[in-house]
């Protein structure tokens, strides 16, 4: 697999920093991922777009999914995520994330995050949808994400680690043989370094999050742009399942006009017995799946659509009165806190409650070590694609692939460092292109793509929609292209334009895999294909960059994924590797 040669406009890289691995990202992922290569000796740079403690880890509040109970083993867990995931799980990376999950668990709280315990001192364990035991590990009640990342934060600090923060990655540097050789960077603000800069490393682990402010409402912060997943594209990596993102059931509904980030109102509170129902009182779950209101995501968040859609209404409700003060205060007291901020009390009325974007089951793919096809190039933790999610992830899974992956891409890393240490590889980057070779887009073109992706692609899909939203983008792009290609000019280098064109590029290949794949299967709902369709579409779309910026999309045999390393994929263009045989699309990128 070879570069693209497309990279964003940006200033050629002012100061380098040398290392042996690179970290993009400081949520569970990535910190996992840097500690345990440092601890094995490597040089590691972790480089994070805000603070250490600002990714999407430190939102989530529900907990960390493992076989950690009584009576419960890697064998239940492991049926519960293959249900959820909807026939596209691949089996062998589920198994690796339930067998070594509860040992990484251990490994965590070792590392110092404090999880609830009851007053024998076990771990409180709770429910949430899709899982049939309780098997959800919890922190501070529901600030599990931020115990999780105070605690890592904690030990990467006290290991005196090398830290960029406030840093924007933007593109994968590579040697002429086409292998990783680090990153180039832009760093905001004040600090030891500032403007673009670059770390040389021959590993580099994209740790970046996900994707969710491609929409309007979502549960993800603000630096949540799809960076990661863009720069694998043009890096030359092949990036599947992006059409299937999860719409979080339950967010607070603050109006039909709000935007940004969304209050998230945890499927644990379910999970200890609050009710969905209508403005009548109904419970319209029940009947729908034998869970109910703890069925997987995809189908609540369908449910609750479909009642709003019957009745004409904005939104449903969340009724947990019955938990009484107490219960809230001390159990949820960050979503109670949230709630009262927007004027609701939970503990005396019903919670208004709607979908918003909240995961990408999708994204880079990689093999069971974290490997992506590109040599060098590794991935974990949301931005990633490992098979574990497959149509539809199962509730507190994200936490648990975080910590399990990293610690694999580690051992990985750190193997192949021990076997080269007579003869260490020196990265030398090809230079950086003097031109722009892509076209930037202005700092707005945020705000449009959000609302296209919102009308077209979001919980409910059709081939109109998704023709129109894919026309609305195409527009985008060509003005960008267009200006570029005339006049020579693009929008001016900055943080603001450099996510907008990000988005832009996630938001086209969501579009194009979720206009290809013509059914209803998981978290993609297809109005005009309401069925799930198992002869043609047990299978995953794999999407890549071709150089003319043109989208290449073609789909695997079977549920499983086929190996990452440059001579597997060789084999795979030459039919060694069976591949769904249909020719391959490509769409004007």
């Amino acid at each position: 697999m070879t570069s693209t040669g497309i990279r964003l406009h940006a200033p050629a890289p002012g100061w380098f920093i040398a290392a042996d691995v690179v970290v993009v990202g400081s949520g569970v992922a990535g910190l996992t991922a840097a500690l345990r290569c440092d601890a094995a000796g490597l040089r590691t740079v972790v480089v994070t777009k805000a603070r250490l403690d600002d990714g999407s880890t430190r939102w989530a509040q529900g907990g960390i999914a493992a076989a950690l109970g009584e009576g419960d083993t890697p064998e239940q867990h492991l049926d519960d995520t293959l249900v959820a995931g909807a026939g596209l799980c691949d089996e062998e990376a589920v198994r690796i994330l339930v067998t070594e999950g509860p040992d990484a668990v251990r490994r965590l709280i070792a590392t110092g995050a404090h999880f609830d315990e009851s007053e024998a001192g076990d771990l409180e364990l709770t429910r949430e949808g899709g899982h049939h035991r309780r098997r959800i590990a919890h922190a501070g009640g529901d600030a599990t994400g931020a115990e999780i990342s105070r605690a890592l934060v904690e030990a990467v600090r006290a290991r005196g680690l090398r830290t960029v923060e406030n840093a924007l990655v933007l593109d994968l540097l590579t040697d002429a043989d086409g292998r990783t050789a680090g990153v180039n960077l832009h760093v905001m603000g004040e600090g030891q370094h500032d403007g673009v800069g670059a770390v040389h490393a021959p590993a580099v682990v994209l740790a970046t999050g996900g994707m969710g402010q491609v929409y309007s409402a979502t549960t993800n912060p603000s630096v949540s742009t799809g960076d990661g997943v863009a720069l694998a594209l043009r890096a030359g990596a092949e990036v599947s399942d992006l059409e299937f993102v999860q719409f979080h059931p339950t967010v607070l509904f603050l109006g039909p006009d709000a935007e940004g980030q969304q209050p998230l109102v945890s499927e644990a509170v379910r999970g200890e017995g609050a009710h969905l129902v209508d403005a009548d009182g109904v419970r319209f779950m029940v009947g729908q799946h034998e869970l109910a209101e703890l069925a997987p995501r995809d189908i609540v968040a369908k449910g609750i659509m479909r009642r709003m859609q019957e009745q004409g209404a904005e939104h449903m409700y969340l009724d947990a009165r019955r938990f009484g003060a107490d219960m809230w205060e001390h159990r949820f007291p960050t979503i109670l806190a949230a709630c009262r901020s927007h004027g609701i009390d939970p503990v005396t009325e019903p919670v208004p409650v709607s979908p918003a974007a909240h995961y990408a089951s999708g994204g880079v793919r990689t093999d069971s070590h974290g490997r992506t096809t590109v040599p060098g190039l590794y991935a974990c933790g949301e931005v990633a694609c490992t098979g574990v999610h497959g149509a539809n992830r199962l509730a507190s899974n994200s936490l648990l692939e975080g910590l399990v992956y990293a610690e694999r891409i580690a051992a990985d890393i750190a193997g192949r460092h021990e076997e080269k240490s007579l003869h260490a590889r020196v990265p030398s980057p090809v230079a950086y292109p003097e031109q722009p070779v892509h076209p930037l887009l202005p700092a707005e073109a945020r705000f449009a793509i959000q609302r296209v992706m919102s009308d077209g692609a979001g919980v409910l899909r059709s081939a109109a929609s998704l023709e129109t939203a894919a026309d609305r983008l195409e527009r985008l792009h060509s003005d960008a292209r267009d200006t570029l290609a005339e006049h020579g000019k693009t929008a001016e280098p900055g943080v603001d334009t450099w996510e907008a064109t990000n988005l832009l590029c996630v938001a086209r290949v969501l579009v194009a895999a979720a206009r290809l794949r013509e059914e209803t299967r998981g978290c993609h709902w297809r109005e005009d294909h309401a069925d799930r369709d198992d002869t043609d579409w047990s299978r995953h779309i794999v999407v890549r960059l071709n150089p003319d910026r043109t989208l290449a999309l073609r789909t695997t045999d079977t549920a499983d994924f086929p190996p990452t390393h440059p001579q597997a994929l060789d084999f795979a263009r030459t039919g060694g590797t069976p591949m769904h045989q249909q020719a391959p699309r490509t769409q004007e990128q």
